[in-house]
C-alpha cells in the first residue's frame, strides 16, 4: 500500500519556525502509513508536482505584522497560477497550519486565519489542532499543550533575544507534534476511505 504523502511547506527567517516544522514533520512521521516531506517554500516553488502528489500539505510560516511573511507570501500568490491555472491540482487534499512569533499573542490568529482562506481557496479540507487551551488556571502551567490557547492550528513563542537552539519550548514543540499527528491520522483515514470507494467502483482511482 502506498503511504500517505505529507508534505510541510514553510518559511523560517531566523530559525525558530523551522523548529516548529521539524516538530511537525516528526508528529506526522509518528503515525504508521504517513510519509513526511519538508519543504521550504523556497524548495516548494521549485518542486510544484511534489505537492500536487501530496495527500495533505501543512503550512507554516511566522507571523509579521499580524499575518504570513512576505516570502510565504510569495509562495500564496505563485500557487494561483502554478496550481489553480493548471485546474484545481490540490483540491480534496487535507490541509493545516502553524505559525510563531515572538509575543504569546502577537495576531498569530490572523496568519492561521489566512492560511486556513488560502487552503480553502484551494479547495482543500482544513484540519484543526484538537486540543483544549491550556495553562488558563491555577493548576495550568506553561508546560502544557496548547499553553498559548488556540484552536485553528499550531502556536509557538519564541523569546526575541533567544536562539532556535533555545526557543520555541518544549511544549510548543509537543504541541507542533500533536498536529502533525493529527493530520497524519486524517490524511491516511482519507487515502484508505478513498482506496476503499475505488476497490467498490464508487470512486474513480
Amino acid at each position: 500500500m502506498t503511504a500517505a504523502r505529507i508534505a510541510i511547506v514553510y518559511h523560517s527567517l531566523y530559525g525558530h519556525t523551522a523548529r516548529q516544522a521539524r516538530a511537525v514533520k516528526a508528529g506526522v512521521a509518528q503515525v504508521e502509513g504517513a510519509e513526511p516531506q519538508l519543504l521550504t517554500v523556497e524548495d516548494a516553488q521549485a518542486r510544484w508536482d511534489n505537492l500536487a502528489a501530496a495527500d495533505a500539505i501543512i503550512f507554516g510560516t511566522p507571523t509579521y505584522m499580524a499575518g504570513p511573511s512576505a516570502a510565504f507570501k510569495a509562495f500564496q500568490d505563485a500557487s494561483s497560477k502554478a496550481v489553480m491555472a493548471r485546474g484545481f491540482l490540490w483540491k480534496d487534499k487535507i490541509a493545516a497550519g502553524f505559525t510563531n512569533s515572538g509575543a504569546h499573542a502577537g495576531d498569530k490568529l490572523a496568519t492561521l486565519m489566512q492560511l486556513a482562506l488560502f487552503a480553502a481557496q484551494h479547495g482543500m479540507h482544513w484540519v484543526n489542532l484538537a486540543l483544549p487551551p491550556a495553562n488558563n488556571s491555577s493548576r495550568g502551567s506553561a508546560d502544557d499543550l496548547n499553553r498559548l490557547g488556540f484552536w485553528l492550528g499550531a502556536a509557538a513563542q519564541s523569546n526575541v533575544d533567544e536562539g532556535p537552539e533555545r526557543t520555541p519550548p518544549e511544549s510548543d514543540l509537543a504541541t507542533a507534534r500533536h498536529l502533525g499527528r493529527r493530520v497524519a491520522e486524517a490524511t491516511c483515514q482519507l487515502v484508505a476511505g478513498r482506496r476503499a470507494l475505488s476497490a467498490k467502483g464508487l470512486l474513480a482511482p
